[in-house]
């Protein structure tokens, strides 16, 4: 079974990105399930209804969140009805929508997706790990769920990777998000879950967080402002996991950039 993981999309930018490459990269990949963080789609604070619809239709199977969730207020709306979208597990009782969720993959395998969200550096919730705890016993990895997807929404590299070893032999990969900017530790722990610290952004490549990228240059006592065409940017991890087993067997980041949507991408891919 062959899973993309798609780090966090950011505004239209990361929006255009998906939208135009997971159809190409669905069948070059031959994926067969495709996760995306979406929670800054909408502007760079949250997701819309209209926004995911726009991402399911490209491919996307399942979109998680983190701490920006509910920014866009209208998801709480739609988010109890809708359960190919996941807020953070470890919410306190009563949040609506789903934490975790069982999919079945277009091969007909069954994935379990987890998103739970970092306490450390940011606004406390329950215990991640407990809440993550209670699904991996509830869907065992080779039993109820032919693949386990943990998106470890957090601040803290530290708290990213302790889920990464609480996880390792009990899921098919860990990823984290939230920072925006991929590291380079792409792994197969020792029992075997693939792990990457994060998985960075989906897009303006050049631009800040959440804005598209600025120039300012500082003349005399004057300021020049001057905008700069976002080069899109597409960061995404590929797991393969083994036939029947559920671990995986290949962990490999890659990005793909291009001065406009429409340009031909300059692929950079580690493998």
């Amino acid at each position: 079974m062959r899973i993309l993981f798609i780090g966090d999309i950011v505004g239209r930018p990361g929006r255009e990105v998906v939208t135009a490459q997971v159809p190409v990269l669905r069948e070059n990949l031959q994926l067969d399930f495709v996760v995306a963080n979406g929670e800054n789609a909408a502007g760079g604070f949250g997701l819309t209804r209209s926004i995911a619809n726009e991402l399911f239709a490209s491919g996307v199977d399942c979109i998680t969140t983190g701490n920006h969730w509910a920014d866009q207020k209208e998801i709480l709306s739609f988010i109890g009805d809708e359960d190919r979208i996941l807020r953070p597990r470890n919410l306190p009782a009563g949040a609506p929508g789903k934490g975790a969720n069982l999919y079945q993959a277009r091969s007909g395998h069954h994935v379990l997706v987890v998103n739970p969200l970092g306490r450390v550096f940011m606004e406390p919730q329950d215990d991640p790990f407990a809440a993550v705890e209670m699904e991996l016993s509830a869907c065992p990895l080779g039993q109820a769920a032919d693949a386990i997807v943990v998106d470890m929404h957090a601040e803290a590299t530290s708290e990213k990777m302790a889920m990464g070893h609480f996880c390792d032999g009990r899921a098919t990969m860990v990823v984290g998000t939230h920072s925006h900017i991929p590291t380079g530790d792409a792994q197969i722990l020792p029992g075997g879950t693939a792990y990457q610290t994060d998985a960075g952004a989906c897009a303006d490549r050049d631009g800040k967080i959440r804005a598209a990228a600025a120039l300012y240059k500082k003349v005399a006592d004057q300021s020049v402002f001057a905008s700069v065409r976002p080069r899109h940017a597409l960061r995404r991890v590929r797991r393969n996991n083994r036939q029947g087993i559920g671990y995986a067997h290949r962990a490999g980041p890659g990005g793909r950039t291009s001065q406009t949507i429409h340009s031909r991408p300059i692929i950079r891919r580690i493998t």
